[in-house]
Parts: C-alpha cells; sequence; structure tokens
C-alpha cells in the first residue's frame, strides 16, 4: 500500500491521479473528508481505503507491515492564516509523528517543504548550501511551520532510511478549484479574464521592476507528481530539495499565456498591491535546480506557456479533475 496525506487536495489528488495511471492502486488516501468541495478531487479515482487525518495514526499502528511508501503533502497551506496554533499542530506535530512513524516502521517518506521558507529571497534559493538553512525568515507563519519542520528533520539522529522533502514554489494546475484565494494565479486569471475579458496585476513599487515585472517560478503540477513516482521508484535519492522549473517568469508572461490559451487578446492592466501585503511582496523567485540533477533525475520541466495550455484547454474549460 502507497499512503497520500493531503488527498482530498489539490497536489495530493493529482498524485493520486498520477500514480493511479501509473499503475498503482492500493492507495491509502488520507485527509479531512469533511468538505463536499473537495469530494470530486477523489470521487473518480481507484484506491483501497480512505482514512481520516485523525484516525491515521492508528490505523497505521495496525497496517504498518503492508504500507510500502507514505507521501505526506497533507497540511494547512493558507497562507493568510495567522494563528499560529493551526500551523503548530498540521503542518509541524503532525509531521514530526509521521516521520516518527515512518522510522519506528521503516517506511520511506516523501513530504512537502514550501518555498515559502526563504522569505523574501534575501539568502536566495540555494538547497545545496545548507548553512544558510537556519538563517532563512519565513514571512508568515505557514512558512514558519514548514521552516521548523524543515529544521527539525534535518537534526534528528534517526531518519527514515529515505526521507526527502519537496520545496514546492508556485504550484499551479487542475484540482485546485476548492482553493478560493488560495488557487495559482493561473486560475484567478483564468475566471477574471472569462468575466471580464480583461487582467488585473499588481503595479511594481519598486523601481528596478516593470509593472507586471515580478518573477515567479511557476510549476505545473503534472511536473510535481512525475517526480513524486520517480522518488518513490529510486530510494537512494534523499534529502531536502528545492521542486520549481529554474526558470523565473514574470506575471505579465503568465497574463499572455492564460489570455493566448483561451484565444482571447491581452488586456492587462495594473493596480496598486495592497499596503498590507506591501512590505512582505516577493519581487522574485526562482528555485535552484541543480541538487535534484545531480541526483539523477532526469525530466525537463514545462514550459510556463506549455503549461498554461494544458491546465485551460484540458481542464478549466471543462471544469475537468485530474
Amino acid at each position: 500500500m502507497i499512503v497520500v496525506t493531503g488527498a482530498a487536495g489539490f497536489i495530493g489528488s493529482c498524485l493520486v491521479a498520477g500514480l493511479n495511471e501509473a499503475g498503482y492502486n492500493d492507495l491509502v488516501l488520507v485527509d479531512d473528508f469533511s468538505r463536499p468541495d473537495k469530494t470530486p478531487n477523489y470521487a473518480q479515482k481507484s484506491y483501497s481505503k480512505l482514512v481520516e487525518r485523525d484516525a491515521f495514526f492508528d490505523w497505521l499502528a495496525q497496517e504498518q507491515a503492508s504500507v510500502q511508501y507514505i507521501f505526506h503533502l497533507g497540511a494547512r497551506t493558507d497562507t493568510t492564516e495567522f494563528d499560529i496554533s493551526i500551523h503548530t499542530r498540521l503542518n509541524l506535530e503532525y509531521s514530526k509523528s509521521i516521520w516518527e512513524a515512518c522510522v519506528r516502521y521503516g517506511i520511506p517518506l516523501v513530504y512537502a517543504s514550501s518555498a515559502a521558507t526563504y522569505g523574501d529571497g534575501a539568502f536566495g534559493f540555494d538547497d545545496e548550501d545548507a548553512s544558510i538553512l537556519p538563517k532563512l525568515q519565513p514571512l508568515n507563519p505557514y512558512g514558519d511551520s514548514k521552516q521548523a519542520f524543515d529544521l527539525w528533520a534535518l537534526a534528528q539522529p534517526k531518519k527514515p532510511y529515505q526521507w526527502v522533502g519537496l520545496k514546492f514554489f508556485n504550484v499551479y494546475g487542475p484540482n485546485e478549484y476548492h482553493k478560493g484565494r488560495m488557487a495559482s494565479v493561473v486560475f484567478h486569471a483564468y475566471n477574471q479574464i472569462s468575466a471580464t475579458k480583461s487582467m488585473n496585476l499588481f503595479r511594481s513599487h519598486r523601481a528596478e521592476y516593470a509593472d507586471g515585472g515580478q518573477l515567479r517560478d511557476f510549476i505545473y503540477v503534472k511536473d510535481v507528481v512525475r517526480l513524486c513516482i520517480w522518488l518513490m521508484e529510486n530510494r537512494k535519492v534523499t534529502g531536502l530539495f528545492n521542486l520549481g522549473t529554474g526558470q523565473a517568469r514574470t506575471f505579465n508572461d503568465l497574463a499572455k499565456g492564460v489570455f493566448k490559451a483561451m484565444e482571447l487578446p491581452a488586456q492587462i492592466t495594473f493596480v496598486d498591491t495592497p499596503k498590507d501585503i506591501r512590505d512582505k511582496y516577493q519581487y522574485f523567485t526562482e528555485a535552484k535546480m541543480e541538487k535534484l540533477k545531480k541526483a539523477g533525475y532526469p525530466h525537463a520541466f514545462t514550459s510556463l506557456e506549455a503549461g498554461i495550455h494544458a491546465y485551460v484547454t484540458e481542464f478549466l474549460n471543462t471544469t475537468k479533475y485530474f
């Protein structure tokens, strides 16, 4: 059995779909399954069992001999949630319990970290330079919780025989319909363009960046899925890795890509970045990807234009799920 936590969510449900496509159907899906808006993410998938998040450790104690792998993608991902206790319970303490269970039962583990750990990028985005890790200063409690777990994991004397933490950059793609304001910019651009035939982007408040010239490393969710499956099939790979494309792109590029995929002329306007987030707004993120390449990962990443086109034409136009 393969366990996927966060299996009703965006990336988790896409991983379940990818595992099914690769022939893996003996899956245990773990999540809080109380939200009906997330049900379509897993309703048509092949799996063996659904396990509620709070019952998972009791279930694992009984079934651990049959569990071959754990993908821990479940988390509170709302970057605007400032109740530290929620992030501590769901992102830090729950993850520690999964780590300790993997050590106890001899189960390999892939878990979701985040590029939010890098904060404003003052120390760069280098996953090979271990010396910068304790210096990183995330900009919100979500990032703090991910950073705290990364540091805790690295400090543990006992580790799963394979463990991989993935610092996800800006992931976009199908199955994020339920995420509201936390959905990707591609998703929001599509909906805004559908409604108004135009797209608002944040104006730049720094002279070195043009309006809409702020840069992010956007990665298509199917690339995330492909890497996760590759890690499961290459269990000598271990450690903390960035997961982006390694190429930052502007919001102008993204917006133009959505217009093109929708076969509409680009109509982009600019609005001021809200004052309450202006001081913490990231103008540049770009994953350094050399560490993953050195580990032997052989696949190229989908370009922003190709990823947007696939997302729009294969999923958003019909509200289809992966």
